[in-house]
């Protein structure tokens, strides 16, 4: 059966990076952004805030995601709301893939 291109593998879009995080944005218009991250173990993204809320999606491994202090374990299938303007932080306890969407408006 011949392969689709319009089908994606998101989790194959983006590679681990020993010691890094990696990102690959798939849409960036006006009304939001799509971005994959691949964050290797131990790395994260220190605590921030957003004026937008965003929705992260666990593609695969597991993260611990603080919002407002308040630790969030989650693994691949699970997801969190970021909402605006509240601290939040991610921190890879293992490799780990995420799919963050953010919306503007």
């Amino acid at each position: 059966m011949e392969k689709d291109p319009s089908v994606l593998d998101v989790k194959e879009l983006v590679s681990y990076q020993e010691g890094a995080i990696v990102s690959k944005t798939l849409l960036d218009k006006k009304s939001g952004t799509l971005t994959l991250f691949a964050f290797d173990k131990g790395q994260g993204l220190s605590e921030h805030t957003s004026p937008y809320n965003a929705f992260l999606y666990v593609l695969e491994g597991e993260t611990e995601v603080t919002i407002n202090g308040k630790p969030h374990q989650l693994h691949h299938g699970q997801a969190i709301v970021l909402p605006a303007n509240q601290p939040h932080a991610v921190k890879a306890t293992t490799r780990f893939k995420m799919l963050l969407v953010m919306i503007h408006g």
